[in-house]
């Protein structure tokens, strides 16, 4: 089992968004490459993706995080 897990944003500037809420919300989140965000699973594994969806909508950004193998994309969603 991994101890970390992967978010990638579409943008830099998404990403930069999502890096400050995450450590906003008291995660050790820390950027890996220009669009990668990479959070210690620690205690909350089953509900760390629950959090990063929390503050994708708190930011206000028009992205929907997906989970899959191991990371959870943000991407604009379909329509």
């Amino acid at each position: 089992m991994p101890s970390t897990i992967r978010v990638e944003a579409a943008r830099i500037p998404d990403r930069d968004r999502l890096l400050e809420a995450l450590r906003h919300e008291g995660l050790d989140a820390e950027p890996e490459d220009e669009i990668g965000i990479v959070v210690p699973i620690g205690q909350a594994d089953g509900e760390l993706f629950h959090q990063v969806e929390g503050v994708v909508f708190s930011v206000g950004a028009p992205f929907v995080p997906i989970e899959h193998e191991g990371v959870i994309y943000i991407r604009p969603p379909v329509g």
